[in-house]
């Protein structure tokens, strides 16, 4: 071997002719010049380099040629040779073999044919074409690359994850298909037998899985010895077709190829056997059932031809279109293997059908269980159509819900392909917050149009139209909120600091292998991934909200200034700001304001808060009316942004905006009432000497309790039953969110039923407006009240003026205290005043009638209420039954709602 070191690949390519053939250099001259030009071909492979195949057929041609011992000599050669892992390319060196010991002077033979084939078998490189880029031309070799496990000493085939795939080693060739063949088995050729995994079920024999599709009572009779032919049986007629014949074209067809005498109806949709082939009626019938094969084949096959071409497919719909590439090139596999038990040649090479062991009812037998895949496959092809993504998973993992083991697993492993790109999708999604989904096939979907700083509310969603069947929601909307989260974390908070125990990106499926270990327990390892990155991905923005950026106090400031829950705070700036609101909501400028509020802070406890909270509260003028006074446009405003503007949104202030102008307005009554009491407690020592007005302040003070009552009960309801219980019930669940959505949630139901319970909603607006209208009776009766005051202290004024002139003049000058025209004229303005005194009683007396009509409108309004509480609210505002006396519609309403009161109240 050291003298062949030195030599030239052509010299050596010369010796290798010389050692195959045992002929001399000048008569393998035509093999030698064949050779070279064989492995200077440069073409794309376009059969599967099968090593199997090839050897059993080195070992037929000696056989054919009576060498049974060459045949051993070569299987064990080719035992050891395969046990060595320094040659790489086997098949190709014995393909080499196979062509050169053929003669290529023969004019059409298999010289010609195998060296086309074996010029166009050469890879350009060391990777060959992917196995559904082109389909096979012969049926003696089918298409795409084995795996390196598949070889003549393991009799398995297919994908090493199914079961379905695979036998239990290399066994014989059933003895039935043997039988025509007796000189060959001392060689042990064996290309059925290890082949036919596409067809068993696993563990199952081949000799045992004859046995029991014998035992059948819809298939053929079992395969024992070989059936005599019809000929042997029946007289063929002149021009009949003969069963090997129609054997040969039915190979054909397994493939979607017509044949001779079997083509493909277009009117039909199906394969049939032409009308004018004279055949037996049972080989027709036959023949027909075989068909069907190549009519799925050829749907199977059509579908991926079309889908494989489709990028808008997307991976999900390709890895599904791989899957059945995969379960085709299986099916190949084993028609390869039938067609090698028919394919014999004459002295001239031509292809003949000849007798053999394959027949029409043994092929029914042995292309059952494909058969059964096929229409499997057929009939999931039909129902993903139109669909992708997510949803074509969903439609995939809906025909797993079998009883049938087998379809179960042929699914499963179908599903466990098409899934990989979503858990891809997924863990990339949760683990990193990247979403690359150029095709629109997760359930997570983006829109790059939304700003950062509507990120959380609108720039991630839920596609539910892709949520695999197989993904809970409650898991679908983790998914969606821990990459949500990690987003927000990275481009709202500028915190890229990875929470400490999430789990990263490269422990996610890696293989389909891994995909389907994960779907086979979703309650398992699937959930406890999603469970553990949203706990700790939550978890960690939650913290960095509440320590960086405050969320739990500024939720604490809403409540205390907006929802004027700082009493202390509240009333010093209600006294501060009087003399300002009382002018014209025009003549107001902000900058005053703003310092009456920093004076307010300063000299309550809420200088104690902390400074981020008091920088951000400031005052706001509302839009202006004409009329308006500083009462009605003033309002605290709250300054919010960056992340804490995604719990405070726009609308959110917006409603915190509302309830506190009520709020305001209610706290003015409950003002206006005060001074109204201590109005009337200094005025009635002062009007005693006065006693045309007693029953004129009466009246006033009935009405002034009427309307206090009201306030105060209006102010316990709003601050006990509405703030206080709402509020209490959002610091539980605030204080138990899981989650950044948890405390959304919580505060929007809170400022929801504020406002409902408030009767700021739309349901409430006739409510609101009788409420208003009695605030403004209040603020009526304060003016009346006041002109009243104003007219009967001017007259106590003027007429202890003239008894003090009255008694100087006494005193000092010794003459009559009063003349009697002077006696004359105080008469006369006394008596003037009492003419006053019947108008202020009546525009009393109005005003108490007007204010008592809509308080007993409101308590009608509260009684027909769905809210219970309102329906409380009317009963302690009505306690006495004063103003159900006065109203029949209230009688009514009182009776009708004590009638349906619950049980336990």
């Amino acid at each position: 071997m050291a003298t062949l070191d030195h030599k030239s690949p052509n010299v050596l390519l010369q010796s290798l002719c010389c050692r195959i053939t045992g002929k001399s250099e000048a008569e393998v001259a035509h093999q030698f010049q064949y050779a070279v030009r064989v492995i200077g071909s440069n073409y794309a492979p376009t059969i599967e380099r099968d090593e199997f195949l090839v050897s059993e057929k080195i070992k037929k041609e000696l056989l054919k040629q009576r060498r049974e011992a060459d045949a051993a000599l070569f299987s064990e050669l080719h035992r050891k040779l395969q046990s060595q892992s320094f040659l790489k390319h086997r098949w190709s060196v014995l393909y080499l073999m196979l062509s050169l010991s053929e003669d290529p002077r023969k004019p059409s033979g298999r010289v010609g044919n195998y060296g086309a084939l074996f010029a166009q078998a050469l890879p350009r490189d060391a990777h060959s074409t992917p196995f559904y880029c082109t389909r096979p031309q012969s049926l003696a070799l089918a298409y795409g690359d084995r795996s390196a496990g598949l070889s003549a000493s393991v009799g398995t085939s297919g994908i090493s994850s199914l079961g379905v795939y695979t036998l239990n080693g290399p066994t014989a060739t059933p003895q039935s298909l043997l039988a025509s063949q007796a000189p060959q088995s001392a060689a042990g050729v064996q290309p059925l037998g290890s082949r036919l995994a596409w067809a068993l079920p696993v563990s199952c024999h081949p000799s045992s899985a004859l046995a029991t599709l014998a035992a059948r009572p819809t298939l053929a009779p079992p395969l024992g010895p070989p059936v005599p032919s019809s000929r042997a049986t029946r007289p063929r007629r002149d021009g009949e077709v003969s069963e090997p014949a129609l054997v040969r074209d039915i190979l054909y067809v397994f493939q979607g190829i017509d044949g001779k005498f079997i083509k493909m109806s277009a009117q039909d949709n199906c394969y049939k056997i032409d009308g004018k082939v004279v055949v037996c009626k049972s080989l027709r019938d036959t023949g027909s059932r075989l068909s069907e094969l190549g009519w799925l084949h050829n749907k199977v096959r059509k579908y991926t031809d079309v889908r494989s071409l489709d990028r808008a497919f997307g991976l999900v719909g390709q890895s599904f279109c791989a899957a059945l590439h995969q379960e085709l090139k299986e099916y190949y596999r084993l028609l390869s293997v039938l067609h090698s038990q028919v394919q014999v040649e004459d002295e001239q090479g031509v292809t003949v059908c000849t007798e053999s062991s394959l027949t029409l009812r043994r092929l029914l037998v042995w292309m059952y269980d494909p058969k059964v895949r096929l229409k499997t496959l057929a009939a999931l092809v039909d129902f993903c159509q139109g669909r992708k993504g997510g949803e074509l998973a969903s439609a995939v993992h809906s025909y797993g819900k079998t009883g049938d083991p087998q379809m179960r697993a042929l699914v499963q492993h179908i599903l466990s392909l098409v899934s990989h790109p979503i858990l891809n999708f997924l863990y990339r999604w949760i683990y990193d917050g990247e979403l690359e989904d150029t095709y629109h096939e997760f359930f997570v979907a983006s829109d790059p149009n939304v700003k950062t700083d509507r990120l959380w509310h609108d720039k991630y969603s839920l596609r539910k139209s892709m949520i695999p069947s197989f993904i809970t929601m409650d898991q679908a909307r983790k998914v969606l909120l821990i990459g949500k989260s990690i987003n927000f974390l990275h481009q709202v908070c500028r915190d890229r600091t990875p929470p400490c125990k999430i789990t990263p990106a490269s422990t996610s499926a890696d293989t389909p292998k891994d995909a389907a270990e994960l779907l086979s327990d979703l309650e398992g390892p699937f959930q406890g991934k999603i469970d553990a990155a949203y706990f700790d991905t939550s978890k960690y923005l939650l913290d960095v909200l509440n320590r960086n950026y405050l969320l739990l106090e500024h939720l604490q400031a809403m409540r205390r200034y907006l929802l004027l829950g700082q009493g202390d705070f509240i009333r010093h700036l209600m006294d501060l700001l009087k003399p300002e609101l009382m002018r014209p909501a025009t003549t107001l400028y902000q900058h005053n304001l703003t310092g009456i509020l920093e004076t307010a802070v300063r000299a309550t406890n809420a200088q104690y808060d902390n400074a981020e909270i008091l920088k951000r509260l400031d005052v706001r003028l509302l839009e202006v009316s004409p009329g308006d006074t500083g009462w009605d446009v003033f309002s605290l405003d709250y300054h919010v942004d960056g992340p804490i503007a995604t719990v405070f949104t726009r609308e959110c202030m917006g409603h915190y905006l509302r309830v506190f102008n009520f709020l305001w307005r209610a706290k003015r009554m409950e003002y206006t009432l005060t001074d109204i009491w201590k109005g009337q407690m200094c005025n009635a020592r002062l009007l005693r000497t006065m006693p045309e007005l007693s029953g004129v302040l009466h009246q006033c003070h009935i009405l002034a309790s009427e309307m206090v009552h009201f306030i105060h009960q209006m102010q316990y309801y709003i601050t006990f039953e509405v703030l206080e219980c709402s509020w209490d019930e959002l610091w539980k669940r605030v204080q138990q969110a899981q989650d950044l959505d948890q405390i959304i949630a919580a505060h929007d139901t809170f400022l929801d039923s504020v406002i409902s319970r408030c009767l700021l909603d739309n349901s409430s607006r006739s409510l609101l407006n009788q409420l208003r209208a009695i605030f403004d009776q209040i603020i009526e009766f304060q003016s009346a009240q006041d002109s009243l005051y104003r007219s009967a202290l001017e007259e106590r004024a003027l007429r202890l003026q003239f008894e003090e002139k009255k008694q100087q003049r006494e005193e000092e000058e010794g003459q009559w205290g009063v003349t009697a025209e002077q006696e004359a004229e105080e008469k006369k303005r006394i008596q003037d005043f009492q003419d006053t005194i019947p108008k202020m009683r009546s525009q009393l007396r109005i005003l108490t009638h007007f204010y008592q009509s809509i308080v007993q409108q409101f308590l009608v309004l509260l009684m027909t209420s769905t809210d219970e509480s309102l329906h409380f609210l009317s009963f302690r505002l009505d306690f006495n039954e004063h103003y159900k006396a006065r109203e029949p519609r209230l009688r009514a309403s009182l009776g009708a709602n004590r009638g349906r009161r619950p049980s336990g109240i």
